[in-house]
This record gives structure tokens, sequence and C-alpha cells, in this order.
């Protein structure tokens, strides 16, 4: 009878663990599958661009603000207005904005540093001749000729936020994990905010490329060091009835880092950085959901609670393994045959979105090397349950190549 019981008691602990990790799996099933569907047009905004303010925060991007910059003064028009914030720079960054056409103002605060805290001083500056819409860029980013346009102009049409399409590519000798990397970046970034809009739901700010209202983003709390600012500035934003907007026909790209320390850094505040915040906001986004009686909160939540893609597979390996190894000893078929249903879930959202979205650029090869770029993040997870990263840290930079419009 005590070994039934704990056979029994097994069972049930591993199906519940299988049940609760079908969630975020099943989502991005959902997401994936979606995202192959026709697109929903986008809300046709005045004939007439509204006045529009771009503001790029910028610590010490001497070595790659300059393209960056003139490409973005190619796009604007009359009474259009690029603002740098140099934020506690030590280098030329606003002297080479200022040689690039762009006004520049200047921040020092030891005490207070990241792009939240930029932010909220070039809205202080913006504040005292508001637009009608204010455009973020990061000052590493460049945005595709046209799309700060397609982004205005939806942001003015629905009064709502948007999010331009952010993608990364794979820097000038990149490694096989890169090419994962990049893969993983267009899952999230592109793949699952395309089902999410074709289903009419909103997306999350991914960090670069997002246009506001004025009067959305005016009373926003923006001055804080939070690691992922435009993440929870995207929550908080949906909380208060202005759900960001994602345009997939605008485009702006980043470079992933050349060097293993910068992708190390790099990766290790994004993803800290989303696992914390899933852990405190999907809790109030599903309180939000019931109070407020809004499925978009819902559909929020639920997008937010799918980890990085390569530790739901580093968490569907481990509990496969232990499932597999249950149904070996006869203790656990069950919930060995829900994982499995999950598993072949996980492989079709992935091999459908790397078809569809990511064929042309990356290679299948790139599929292959998924396991080495799951081992390669481990030391990275761990990192999360023993010190997690907390603070904002700047990026090493590459140098930028825009392309001629």
């Amino acid at each position: 009878m005590p070994a039934n019981l704990g056979i029994f008691l097994i069972n049930i602990v591993m199906s519940a663990i299988a049940l609760l990790l079908l969630i975020p799996i099943a989502v991005l099933f959902i997401e994936c599958m979606t995202a192959l569907l026709p697109s929903r047009p986008l809300a046709k905004g005045s004939l007439l661009r509204p006045k529009t303010a771009i503001l790029v925060p910028a610590h010490n991007e001497a070595i790659s603000i300059r393209p960056i910059l003139e490409g973005l003064m190619a796009q604007l028009t009359e009474g259009d207005r690029l603002v740098v914030i140099a934020d506690n720079c030590t280098d030329e960054t606003a002297e080479i904005a200022r040689l690039a056409g762009a006004t520049v103002i200047e921040r020092q605060d030891a005490h207070h540093r990241g792009k939240g805290y930029a932010l909220d001083y070039g809205m202080t500056y913006l504040s005292t001749d508001p637009p009608e819409i204010v455009i973020i860029v990061d000052a590493d980013c460049v945005v595709q000729p046209g799309s700060l346009a397609k982004i205005a102009e939806q942001a003015i049409a629905t009064h709502r936020p948007v999010q331009a399409l952010y993608l990364m590519e794979r820097p000038a000798q990149p490694q096989p994990k890169d090419a994962v990397s990049a893969l993983a970046f267009l899952v999230k970034n592109w793949v699952r905010p395309s089902g999410l809009a074709r289903l009419g739901f909103p997306c999350l700010l991914t960090g670069t490329g997002m246009a506001f209202p004025w009067h959305v983003l005016r009373d926003m709390k923006l001055a804080s060091g939070n690691i992922v600012e435009d993440m929870q500035l995207g929550l908080d934003l949906a909380i208060a009835g202005q759900p960001p907007l994602f345009c997939g026909d605008a485009r702006v790209t980043g470079l992933l880092p050349q060097q293993d320390k910068a992708a190390k850094s790099q990766r290790t505040r994004w993803e800290h950085g989303h696992l914390q915040t899933l852990r405190t906001q999907v809790p109030r986004l599903l309180k939000q959901a019931t109070q407020q009686q809004r499925l978009d909160l819902l559909a929020i939540a639920l997008d937010l609670a799918v980890p990085p893609l390569s530790l739901l597979v580093m968490l569907w390996l481990a509990v496969f393994s232990a499932a597999l190894l249950g149904g070996m000893l006869g203790i656990a078929w069950l919930p060995m045959q829900i994982l499995a249903i999950e598993g072949g879930l996980l492989l079709a959202a992935i091999l459908a979105a790397w078809a569809k979205f990511g064929r042309t650029d990356l290679p299948v090869q790139t599929l292959l090397s998924i396991p080495f770029y799951v081992l390669w993040k481990i030391p990275l997870y761990f990192a999360f349950w023993v010190r997690p990263q907390t603070k904002w840290v700047r990026t090493d930079r590459d140098p930028v190549n825009v392309p001629k419009p």
C-alpha cells in the first residue's frame, strides 16, 4: 500500500508540473501558428504628418551614433525634432550628435543611471513645447527608411502606443550561437507579436522604435533603474488602458555583439529582467484583468508568462527526462504522454516560425545549433537563482553600418 501511494503521489506531482508547463508552451504554439494567418489592416491616419519628437538616450555611444543619427535625420520632416540625451557621457557623444544635426541635452547624475532616467530628462525638456508624438530610438539601432512615419501615423490614428518590429542582426563574424540568438529574437519580437496582432490583442514593448502620443506618455513614470524599463512601461500603459499595438511594417535593427563577454552581458540583462518581470507582473496583470474584466490584459499576462525560448526548451527537456525515467520504471506514464505532446507543440512552433519568418536569413543549420545554444545559456539561468542582475549595465558596442535609403 505505501508503494502504491508513493507511485500515485509521483504521478500527481509530475502531472501537475506537466500541466503547468503546458500553459506557456500552448501560448507559444498558438501565437506562432496564428502568425501564419494574413495580417489585419492597420488603422489609417491623417495625411498630415503629426508633429514628432525623436528621443535618443545615449551613454558613451561615440563609436556608433553618427550613422544612426544621420539615418534618423533623413526621415525627419518640417516640424520634427531629433533630441539626443547624452546621459552621463565621458566621451564625444554629445559633440558628434550636435555635428550630425541633433539637439543635444546633457545629463550628469552618477547615482541615477539608466535609460529610464535619461528618458524622463528628455520628456521634461520636451514639455516646454510638447510634440504630438514622441518616438524613442536606442542609440545603437538602425531605423529603416520610412519607419518613423509609419509608427507616428499609426500612433496618432489610434491614440495608442505603437511598437515597430525590432530585430537583431548577426555580427560580421558570426558564431553558430549568434544565428540561434537571432532566431530566438525573431520569435519573440516578430512572430509572437504578429500572432497577437492577428488575434486583435496588444503586444509588449521591446525597447526601441516605440511611438507614443504625447498625452499617453507624459504622465507615466519613466525615471527608474529597471533593467527592462521598456517592458515595464508597456505593462503599466496596458493596465492604464493604453496597451501597445504592433506595427510589423516598420522595422528597427540592432547588432548582436561580436565579443562573447558583451553578448553574455546583454543576454543576462535582457533575460534576468524578463524573468524578474514575469515573476512580479504576471500576478498583477491577472488581478487587473479580473478587476477590469479585460481580455486584452489576460492575453498580455499569458504572453509575458512565456519564459525565454531557450529556458522553455531547457525546462521541458528536464521535466521530460524525469518523466521518461519514471515511465521506464512504470510509475509516470501519464506525465510522459502529456510532455510528449508538449514537445510536439514546441517543435512545431519553432519550425513554423523559422519556415515563415526566418528561412531567408537563417539557414536550416540554425536549428541544429539550438542544443548548443541552450547549453551556453545554462550558466546565465543558474546565475538568476543565485545572484540576479538588478542594475542597468551598458553593453559594449560594435561599429554600426547604416544602409543607404
